[in-house]
């Protein structure tokens, strides 16, 4: 591939970068549906099962080791499931793939509701899972691919989507759960019904999902990206995020319980800490293709300053720790956006979604895990909270290069007629 001129106004706004074009009038509602719809459900098998968790153990008989390895299996699907995203979207077409993974999650989280023991629950587990982790590294292909023009618009609309679903699903789902009955088991199927709502608006566009094979455009390797330094720093920048959102939501109602906050109000500060994941979500983006790199000083600085609250002042500044905490969240939905901000060709933003977020929620695994084993020795918040302060300056480092007025694509080198699409 041939590098190219840099011009920050390509960059910023995504018209000039890629080969795309908006969808027309007719089409583009649809597809904001199909995109909407398809966010709402990307967390929905993830946070329905720890509503319930409890319950779910006694029901199945489970023991807390398993319960662990049923709370780990999203980070398991999101990475693995997601590297064959580009490769599965290639031979088969994009929006054939999200619809049949949309398929996939409705009859999963139909069928683990039904499951009569905790391996046959986490099996089935991974294909409620597939959805959420095939749309995770296809919707920035496919928002670049459908809003070339409005790549921080479409990507704020996701996100925000997502959070909502997020929100929802923790919160709605023991309610659920006592309208069956209780029946944690109808809890966390009734989901399915979502699931398999958001298929409809991606069935109009399967038919033209294919072109003829002779025709197809090239896909880009993973491998290729090893050598990018601005692919690298996206995957530094969303897994170190993402390593402190796993934490926080696995830890830190115990943190303020640690520190003699009853169990209400603990959950609550983790609930006011999640809810804020949708404003920001819905800003963040829509800024982020002006310029990024002030909003991650902003960002970090948010973060940085709330985890060393924590560990000064814990109680009695709770609140505002978990307000900044919520906003530096931020850095989620901005290292999504950037994925198609810092690609120039859809073949490679589907890519780098892949491998970005396939590496990422690897190291995001780790952070949970971590903290278990530091508590475990120390019986300390302290070194926790040390890991997550070098967490956030390693997100602000990294976020920092990746913010810089360069494309993946010009940093790889390709055959002459190579050119992904």
């Amino acid at each position: 591939m041939t590098t190219s001129a840099f011009d920050s106004t390509e960059l910023d706004l995504g018209e000039s970068t890629v080969e795309g074009s908006p969808p027309a009038d007719r089409r583009r509602w649809l597809i904001v549906a199909a995109i909407v719809l398809t966010g709402l459900t990307m967390r929905v098998a993830v946070t329905s099962v720890g509503a319930v968790l409890t319950d779910l153990e006694r029901g199945l008989h489970a023991s807390s080791s398993a319960a662990g390895i049923i709370t780990t299996l999203p980070v398991i699907a999101f990475a693995g499931i997601g590297f064959l995203g580009p490769r599965l979207a290639h031979r088969f077409g994009e929006h054939r793939l999200v619809a049949a993974a949309l398929l996939a999650t409705t009859a999963g989280l139909v069928l683990r509701a039904v499951a009569g023991s905790v391996w046959m629950f986490a099996v089935l587990s991974m294909l409620a899972l597939t959805g959420g982790a095939i749309a995770n590294v296809l919707l920035p292909a496919l928002v670049k691919r459908h809003f070339p023009d409005r790549i921080g618009t479409m990507t704020a609309v996701y996100t925000t989507s997502l959070a909502l679903g997020l929100t929802a699903s923790a919160g709605f789902t023991a309610p659920l759960a006592e309208l069956g009955g209780q029946s944690w088991r109808f809890g966390i199927g009734a989901w399915a019904l979502l699931s398999a709502v958001a298929v409809l608006p991606w069935l109009p566009m399967l038919a033209g999902d294919r072109p003829d094979p002779a025709s197809q455009p090239d896909r880009v390797p993973l491998s290729w990206l090893l050598r990018s330094k601005l692919a690298w720093a996206l995957v530094l920048m969303f897994g170190t995020q993402s390593f402190q959102a796993y934490i926080a939501f696995g830890w830190f109602t115990d943190f303020f319980r640690h520190h003699n906050l009853d169990a209400t109000e603990a959950g609550l500060l983790l609930a006011f800490y999640a809810a804020l994941s949708i404003p920001v979500s819905m800003a963040i983006p829509a800024l982020a293709v002006r310029g990024q790199r002030l909003i991650v000083v902003v960002l970090s600085a948010a973060g940085l300053i709330s985890y060393l609250g924590m560990l000064t002042a814990p109680v009695a500044g709770a609140w505002l720790w978990m307000l900044l905490g919520g906003i530096s969240g931020g850095m989620f939905p901005l290292a999504l956006t950037m994925i198609g901000l810092r690609s120039r060709q859809i073949a490679t933003t589907a890519a780098l979604s892949a491998f970005v977020q396939g590496i990422g929620y690897l190291l995001a695994g780790a952070g949970p895990l971590l903290v278990g084993v530091l508590l475990g020795v120390s019986d300390s918040w302290t070194w926790p909270l040390v890991l997550l302060i070098l967490a956030v300056l390693g997100s602000a480092a990294t976020g920092w290069y990746a913010a810089r007025p360069d494309f993946v694509d010009d940093q790889l080198s390709r055959p002459a007629g190579r050119l992904a699409q």
